[in-house]
């Protein structure tokens, strides 16, 4: 959706290390090592533990598609959620683990104004929205999904001088 909406995009796309990393790389396969589309941009994927082998890198924007999934949701035993890794899906009890870290860590890659978006849990955003207010980020907002629910909230990053 961000390739068709904002051609040329660069990128990269970086998931843990094992299961979570190459659920994340298997389901783009026509996507390695080439741009999107012949449109000059490019997704390239990287194995890291969030931002850990992003080093001295920065970015405009940072989207992430973390683990939301809080252990022991009825949900993870239902349709073809039984059939992912748990890496993929589950973040600790309230599954918010991963976005904690994502939003703790984010601030040291982003440019000055850039901007963080996470998908999250049909009901993640109110939480979210703290996390990211409570971290420093400005103009934090939700975004709905197709049937009206919450599922991406994001912020900017305040320039700093």
């Amino acid at each position: 959706a961000l390739r068709d909406s904002h051609p040329p995009l660069q990128g990269e796309g970086w998931g843990g290390d094992g299961e979570r990393f190459n659920a994340l790389r298997d389901s783009h396969p026509p996507l390695q090592g080439e741009g999107w589309g012949g449109d000059g941009g490019a997704l390239s994927f990287v194995p890291s533990d969030w931002f850990t082998a992003l080093t001295g890198q920065r970015f405009d924007v940072i989207v992430a598609n973390p683990p939301y999934v809080a252990a022991g949701d009825a949900h993870l035993q239902q349709g073809d959620l039984r059939f992912e890794p748990a890496a993929a899906l589950v973040a600790g009890g309230d599954g918010l683990d991963c976005i904690h870290a994502i939003v703790a860590s984010a601030p040291q890659y982003l440019n000055p104004g850039g901007a963080l978006a996470i998908e999250h849990g049909y009901d993640q955003a109110a939480r979210c929205r703290e996390l990211l207010t409570a971290a420093g980020f400005g103009k934090v907002f939700s975004r709905i999904d197709l049937a009206g629910i919450e599922r991406v909230s994001g912020g900017h990053w305040r320039a700093t001088s």
